[in-house]
């Protein structure tokens, strides 16, 4: 895997970076609200992004959504030479899991060192420091030994169902792949994703009037209940299970005749996620007179970092170093789209974001001292890889 060694006059270090400016941009992409759901929303936040590449110099192309989301923008920068060799994918999302309307609970605030926002940190604050790496090496005159693509998804909170196919397309064509999810909470980056299984559960009852006829029905929410409690009793160490969306019922004086609810289960190894897969779907209703129906969703592979993803956070490290800081690295929980590049060979480094806290929450934040330095770092990996 050739990596350039740096100039010995031209280092991030020498970049115009400036964390008031960053702020100031980054503040115009937090405000523009894009829950994944809102495909209208997601799309304003495309324009925004796209406007921003495009006026950088890129062939910006707009891919339209499916399945009811959002579009993808596809931002290419060719090289000066006309090299159309394998280059750097730079892969990132501009959903969010924060509803419209969160700007008023979580409205854009800075206090000292401190920024928050809805999506700021996941994953807003990296997308644009990335963005601004770029941004600083084409002022600067410096072009990248590769060329660089950025493809900007549309939902990946929700696992990446319209996407998996232009996601691993688009990486099948490149030679390394970016991804600005946030950075870990030591400062680390990512260099393996556990892999991690939705469900979908319907539960179905009898109805009556809960009021006259309560012990004629038969309560689908009775019956989910049980289920979940009988789920999550399944974790372990090698595979956990959690309910995380639950909607039962119509009307408080019926028994409720449905009940429907969303499982994620999550495990480092593909093996152990595939036996809690067979488990999900072995369920069966605690009673003869209610029905369960499980359905498996959207799903990510386990990826587990190669020697090709160990030479680039290599790379990055000694980068990072170069700046004056260190970078550990570690296989993580939670999913990102860097789980599908990863398990195809592709050589992958995440969390290469900004660093914070709250991912979706109401105290959602970032650190702003680290805008800067990673834009170095991330800078530096564009400079350097080829």
């Amino acid at each position: 895997m050739p990596m350039d060694a740096p100039s010995p006059t031209a280092a991030p270090m020498d970049l115009s970076f400036d964390a008031e400016s960053m702020l100031e941009g980054l503040r115009r992409w937090v405000e523009c609200e894009s829950p994944t759901f809102d495909a209208a929303a997601v799309n304003r936040m495309m324009d925004l992004a796209g406007r921003d590449l495009a006026l950088m110099g890129a062939r910006v192309e707009r891919i339209a959504g499916r399945m009811g989301f959002g579009d993808c923008v596809r931002a290419r920068f060719p090289h000066p030479s006309g090299d159309t060799t394998p280059g750097i994918l730079v892969l990132a999302h501009l959903d969010t899991v924060h509803p419209i309307g969160t700007l008023a609970k979580l409205p854009w605030r800075r206090d000292g060192g401190t920024c928050w926002g809805p999506g700021i940190f996941d994953m807003k604050g990296g997308t644009y420091l990335a963005v601004e790496a770029l941004r600083q090496l084409r002022r600067a005159g410096r072009a990248t030994p590769l060329p660089v693509t950025f493809l900007l998804t549309p939902d990946e909170e929700v696992g990446s169902p319209s996407t998996r196919d232009l996601i691993e397309a688009e990486a099948s064509r490149a030679r390394y792949v970016l991804v600005p999810e946030p950075a870990r909470p030591d400062g680390g980056v990512v260099t393996g994703r556990y892999a991690i299984a939705r469900f979908s559960l319907r539960t179905t009852g009898r109805p009556s009037h809960a009021g006259a006829t309560l012990g004629e029905g038969r309560s689908a929410i009775r019956e989910m209940c049980r289920q979940v409690l009988a789920i999550e009793a399944m974790t372990t160490e090698d595979c956990t299970f959690s309910a995380g969306v639950i909607h039962g019922g119509q009307w408080v004086n019926c028994v409720a005749t449905h009940c429907d609810a969303e499982v994620l289960s999550m495990a480092k190894r593909q093996p152990d996620l595939d036996a809690g897969v067979t488990r999900m779907l072995a369920l069966k209703a605690a009673a003869p007179d209610v029905g369960l129906e499980v359905k498996r969703g959207v799903t990510r592979p386990v990826w587990e970092p190669d020697a090709g993803t160990m030479a680039l956070y290599g790379l990055a490290r000694e980068i990072a170093q170069g700046l004056g800081f260190d970078i550990a690295h570690q296989s993580s929980g939670g999913g990102s789209d860097g789980n599908f590049t990863g398990a195809m060979g592709v050589p992958t480094l995440d969390g290469l974001g900004v660093a914070g806290a709250g991912a979706h929450t109401l105290d959602e934040h970032i650190a702003i001292g680290s805008l800067v330095p990673r834009a170095r770092l991330f800078a530096g990996l564009l400079e350097r890889l080829s």
